[in-house]
Order: structure tokens, then sequence, then C-alpha cells
């Protein structure tokens, strides 16, 4: 069981990524329901949240004067007014957490103020099923301590490491648009099976599990990648004859080049 977080938790943003992180932490028993608390602009997102235990609030301020942990789940563009909005309302004991993109520490801290524990967090969609990949940073007055409860809320919904801030852009290229590359892939892989004669439903649901189960084995043994495709690969096989066509079409330098290329546009983003 993973650790229980006695600290309140809010979110100002209750959209599908919230909704997520928040049923997680739940589910998984790291904080109690009714611990948790929630504002949007939109009735219907307070009320999802009401129907898992949680607890709706009329405004911003509100979720502030009522959490110790804060996460920013609005859109990048708000996140300067909210900090401004709750800044008089943040204590010392506030730990302030935000999801939103391309938005950067120093720009946190211009809004909340040079004394605020501030997480900048880059999670991605898999959060939605409990297995998100994610990186964090720590700014402000945030401490080793206040890393570790962060640590330890997003390792019950996946994985998170702490890295340094100017790696989050790698960490967009990399996990926070990665899904997409993967979901490509899936698509790809169907369609081969299809054009091979396997009915469309029967291609993706196999696409999808081999992903599943391939992506299980580099985590549950550890082993290299290349180990791993060395094991399916025979002599003169079916394999090797696959993965020989994958080669010769620069499927490896496609995706090095989409990490790259995200990564390019996250540091671009983040200075605008």
């Amino acid at each position: 069981m993973p650790e229980q977080i006695s600290k309140k938790l809010g979110f100002i943003g209750a959209g599908q990524m919230a909704e997520a992180l928040a049923r997680g932490f739940i589910d998984k028993g790291v904080v109690k329901a009714d611990t948790v608390h929630c504002t949007d602009p939109v009735p219907a997102r307070r009320e999802v949240f009401e129907r898992f235990g949680a607890k709706s609030e009329n405004s911003n301020v509100d979720v502030a004067k009522n959490s110790e942990v804060i996460f920013l789940a609005v859109k990048p563009q708000y996140v300067a007014t909210v900090l401004k909005e709750i800044k008089q309302h943040l204590t010392d004991q506030h730990i302030v957490v935000s999801i939103a993109a391309g938005i950067p520490l120093a720009a946190m801290k211009d809004s909340a103020g040079d004394d605020k524990r501030l997480v900048r967090v880059m999670p991605n969609t898999p959060c939605l099923v409990g297995e998100t990949a994610s990186a964090m940073c720590l700014g402000g007055k945030a401490n080793d301590a206040d890393g570790d409860i962060v640590k330890t809320l997003f390792n019950a919904v996946g994985t998170i490491f702490k890295v340094d801030e100017k790696l989050l852009s790698a960490v967009t290229g990399l996990s926070g648009s990665g899904p997409a590359y993967v979901f490509v892939m899936i698509e790809a892989l169907a369609d081969g099976g299809v054009r091979a004669g396997l009915p469309r439903d029967i291609a993706q649901q196999l696409a999808a599990q081999t992903v599943l189960g391939s992506a299980k084995m580099v985590l549950d043994t550890g082993k290299h990648p290349g180990a791993l495709k060395d094991m399916v690969t025979s002599p003169a096989g079916t394999t090797i004859a696959g993965v020989h066509e994958l080669e010769r079409c620069g499927a490896r330098a496609a995706f090095i080049n989409a990490v790259l290329a995200a990564t390019t546009r996250a540091d671009e983003l983040s200075k605008l």
C-alpha cells in the first residue's frame, strides 16, 4: 500500500487530468476523499468530484484556504491570474503544484511571490488510466520534503522523476508527447494486420496488447530493450525480416527525431 498523505489537497481546475489524479490518489489510498477540494467554472465538473466524495468550493480562494497542497490544473494562460488571485492566502505551509505545460518556475514565482513553495510537474495522458509517466522540478522555497510528498502522490498513479527544470522540455518531448507516437504506432501495426488479412477489431486489440506487454517486459525485467528484441529475433526468421524493414525505412531515426522536434517546440513555447 502507498504511504498515506495527511495533507489536504486542492484542485483549481477540475478537468479530466485533475479528475484522473484525484480519483487515482483516492483509489490508491494515498488521501481520503473528504480531504480533497476542488473548484471549476463549469458546475458539471465540480459535480464529478462531488460524486467520488471530494468537496466542491465556490472559488479559487476557498480552495486555497481549505487545502495545503494546491494543484493548478488550469490552462497555461490562466496560471498567473490564479496565482495572483490566491497569493495573499498562501502560507508557508502551502505547496503549489502546477501541471500546466510551458509555464516555468520563474513565471510562477513572479506571480506567487519569492517565498512560496512551488513545484512544476509534467504528467502525461496515461494519467487517465493510472499509468502516468511524469517528471517534476522544485522552485521557490520548496524543499526535498515537499518533493517527497509530490513523489508519493504521483507514484500512486504511475511514476515520477525529479529533474532539473532545464530538462522538462525533453520530458515533454519524450513522455509528454510520447503517447501520441505510441498511438500512431499501434494504429500502424493494426493497419499492417488488416493489410495481412486480420479483421480490424482483432488487429487493433493484438497491436495494443503487444505494446502493453512489451512495455511491461521492459519495466519488469530491467533488461535493455535491445536485449529483449534479440530474444525475439531468431536467425533468418520472421521477426528479423520485419526489423530489417523498420531499419530500412528509418523507423528508429523517426522516433528520435520526433522526440527532438517536440523538445525544441517545448523550449520555444516556454519562452513566449
